[in-house]
């Protein structure tokens, strides 16, 4: 299992669906998900520390969880058929670990809440984990600020300090 966390929330440009990004703990790579506009707003609200006047139904799940003396103790995106991703929450019950099925964005929204790991079998991060691509754009500042600083060390190089002792 490789532990992750929740590095974006990004709304596709071409249809307005939502991506969940998860970036794994140790790399660079990246686990990018389709969730739906209620899970993001869920995982948004939570990470952006935003108080609701009511609970939301994952703050009801975290509610109903705790009422019942379990506790979560970790969200595992388990496998991936046919471009779906699925997910298992796992509740402590009286020291008996129990695996639920679940949405992955559902897990995520909860793993959130309870401030618990989230973990995605290697699996399923080696078929489709991606390494995020440079930054074009990044890339050509940092040439640009370069050349900016050489041609700025050029001319303090020119400068004659003795002119200013006058």
């Amino acid at each position: 299992m490789i532990e992750v966390v929740v590095d974006s929330i990004r709304i596709s440009l071409v249809s307005q669906h939502r991506i969940v990004v998860l970036r794994e703990m140790d790399s660079d790579r990246q686990l990018p998900i389709w969730i739906g506009p209620y899970e993001a707003d869920a995982i948004t609200i939570e990470l952006q520390d935003v108080e609701v006047s009511r609970p939301v139904t994952h703050d009801l799940l975290k509610n109903v969880i705790t009422a019942l003396g379990g506790k979560v103790s970790h969200v595992l995106i388990k496998a991936l058929h046919d471009g779906v991703f699925y997910a298992s929450l796992f509740v402590d019950m009286k020291n008996e670990l129990k695996e639920i099925d679940s949405r992955s964005s559902d897990a995520i929204a909860l793993a959130v809440r309870v401030k618990v790991p989230i973990f995605v079998n290697e699996a399923v991060m080696d078929e489709v984990g991606v390494l995020p691509e440079p930054d074009i754009l990044e890339e050509e500042s940092k040439e640009a600020e370069g050349e900016t600083l050489d041609v700025f060390s050029d001319f303090v190089d020119s400068l004659d300090f003795e002119d200013f002792d006058e």
